[in-house]
C-alpha cells in the first residue's frame, strides 16, 4: 500500500493544525505539522523534507498573520513570493492541495480558485466581512454537488459541518459566478435541513455569500477551499446533537455506532485518491 504523505502548515495564528494533522492521521496518511518558515528554508535551500516531498497540502483554518490587511492576504503574499514555483510545479505533478476557512482565503488570495482554464495565477473571487458584521461560530447544512469533479467530497450529497469566521462571504462578479456553476465548480452550498439551497436565507447562510456558495474547487478538482471546518468533525461527540443522534440509532436498532465524524471522508477520499494514483 502506497504511503501517502500530508503537510499541514502551523505558525503566525494558524490555529487548526491539530485537529487537521488528526484528523489526516485517522484517514490513513501520514501527516506532518511543520512550520511555514521551516519549508520555506527548505525550499530555499532545495533539502530533503520539501513540499516536493509530500502529495496532500492542507492549509487549514485560524488567523494567519492576525488576518491582517484582510483574511489571508499576508499569508498568500508569503507563499507566493517564496514558495511559488513549488506550488507551481505541486499542482502541475497532480498533487492535492486543502484549504480550510483562512485556507480557503489564502488559495483565493493566491489565484489558485477558481482558476478558471487552469491558470493559477488570477484573483477572480473573495472572500469578504460577513452581512451580520460579526463573527461567526455554528453548524451549517451544505448541499454537496455530485457533478462536481472535486476529489474531497465523492460520495457525498449531503454534510454537515460547523463555520467560524468574520470574513466568509463569497463574492465574485456575476458572470464568473455563473462560470462557477456552469463548470461544476461550486462544490459546496449552504442549505436547510432538508438539502436544500439556503436562498441567502440566515442562519442556514451565516454569512451572505452569493447563491449560498460555501466552497468551490479548480476545473482539476484536486484543489478545494471551503469555510467550514471538516477536522472540526472528526469524531461524533464533535456535534452538539450527538447525544440525541446516538439514542436515535440505538432505537432504530443499530448495533454499531460509527465514532468517526463525517469531516474525515473529506480527507480520506483524498488519501484514497492519492494511494490510486500510486498504483497505476
Amino acid at each position: 500500500m502506497r504511503e501517502v504523505k500530508a503537510l499541514v502548515f502551523t505558525g503566525y495564528g494558524l490555529n487548526c493544525d491539530y485537529e487537521t494533522d488528526f484528523s489526516l492521521k485517522a484517514a490513513g496518511a501520514q501527516s506532518h505539522r511543520v512550520h511555514i518558515n521551516e519549508v520555506i528554508d527548505r525550499v530555499r535551500h532545495d533539502s530533503e523534507a520539501a513540499l516536493a516531498d509530500y502529495h496532500i497540502l492542507v492549509l487549514g483554518g485560524g488567523f494567519s498573520w492576525a488576518d491582517d490587511h484582510g483574511a489571508g492576504v499576508l499569508m498568500a503574499s508569503k507563499l507566493r513570493n517564496h514558495m511559488g514555483r513549488e506550488i507551481e510545479r505541486f499542482i502541475r505533478e497532480g498533487k492535492l492541495i486543502l484549504g480550510i476557512c483562512n485556507g480557503f482565503q489564502v488559495l483565493v488570495n493566491l489565484g489558485l480558485l477558481p482558476a478558471f482554464d487552469h491558470r493559477y495565477h488570477e484573483r477572480r473571487a473573495a472572500l469578504t466581512f460577513n452581512d451580520s458584521g460579526n463573527f461567526i461560530d455554528q453548524w451549517v447544512h451544505l448541499k454537496v454537488n455530485p457533478r462536481s469533479p472535486c476529489i474531497f467530497t465523492r460520495g457525498f450529497s449531503t454534510l454537515e459541518l460547523p463555520v467560524r469566521h468574520g470574513e466568509g462571504k463569497f463574492y465574485a462578479r456575476s458572470e464568473d459566478i455563473q462560470r462557477l456553476f456552469q463548470n461544476n465548480q461550486v462544490v459546496l452550498q449552504y442549505a436547510d435541513e432538508s438539502g436544500n439551497e439556503a436562498n441567502g436565507r440566515r442562519p442556514q447562510n451565516p454569512n451572505g455569500s452569493l447563491r449560498d456558495i460555501a466552497g468551490i474547487c479548480d476545473p482539476s478538482g484536486r484543489i478545494f477551499g471551503l469555510m467550514p471546518h471538516p477536522e472540526a468533525f472528526n469524531h461524533f461527540s464533535n456535534h452538539p446533537h450527538w447525544t440525541r443522534k446516538r439514542e436515535a440509532s440505538v432505537r432504530r436498532g443499530e448495533r454499531e455506532i460509527p465514532h468517526e465524524g463525517e469531516g474525515i471522508r473529506i480527507f480520506r477520499n483524498a488519501v484514497e485518491y492519492v494511494r490510486t494514483l500510486g498504483s497505476e
